[in-house]
């Protein structure tokens, strides 16, 4: 996907405002101007930010359904880091989404970029999951945050039978999922990402560890 192709995504299939539309654009500056004080995204990947960041983020909530209780959140998204997909899910929504980031120059970056954009519907919790008090979450996001199996064993204390597990994942993202059929149950699909043919999205639902209700 190109980047005029990714603007069009936006615009012609996700119908983004105008207004949302410059709330991305203006995170994306904040982004790469940050980018020259602190290693938050690939050089390589400087050029293709609207395609290879911001549409690989949005893109993730096309795989809910139309179910609006999935859509209302609370959202959870793990390891934010740049933003990715936290922040772009933010500024297309206004659920109340949490960003788990342990790295305090980022906590303060995503903090900064959110009062910027009036994002007030955002919680950060600075430190690492295991530190934060478990509450259940309607969608759970996360993206190169950990190998599927240590993921669920961190997370699933914050999720419900009715949880959504939204996990982009690169070429190997079958293998991940037999990795884990032994020890979870639940049902997951592998879907394709709209940014990158070797890259894919786990879609989860229902999971738990097997022996468990």
């Amino acid at each position: 996907m190109t980047e005029e192709e990714a603007k069009a995504w936006l615009t012609d299939t996700l119908h983004v405002s105008r207004e949302t539309y410059e709330k991305l654009d203006a995170f994306r500056a904040m982004l790469l101007e940050e980018n020259d004080k602190q290693n938050l995204i690939s050089a390589g990947s400087i050029p293709h930010v609207w395609a290879r960041h911001i549409v690989d983020s949005a893109q993730l909530p096309t795989f809910l359904t139309s179910d609006e209780e999935e859509r209302r959140g609370p959202w959870l998204d793990l390891g934010t880091g740049a933003g990715f997909p936290g922040m772009v899910l933010a500024i297309l929504f206004d659920a109340p989404i949490t960003f788990v980031e342990s790295r305090k120059r980022r906590t303060e970056f995503l903090s900064g970029a959110c009062e910027s954009l009036g994002l007030n519907h955002v919680r950060i919790h600075a430190g690492r999951l295991e530190t934060m008090p478990t509450a259940p979450f309607s969608v759970i996001t996360a993206r190169a945050f950990a190998p599927l199996p240590k993921l669920l064993t961190l997370a699933h204390s914050f999720s419900t039978q009715k949880t959504v597990w939204l996990l982009p994942k690169g070429a190997r993202a079958r293998e991940e999922v037999e990795s884990v059929r032994g020890l979870w149950k639940g049902v997951f699909h592998v879907e394709q990402s709209l940014t990158d043919p070797e890259a894919h999205i786990i879609v989860g639902r229902k999971l738990a560890p097997k022996g468990r209700s």
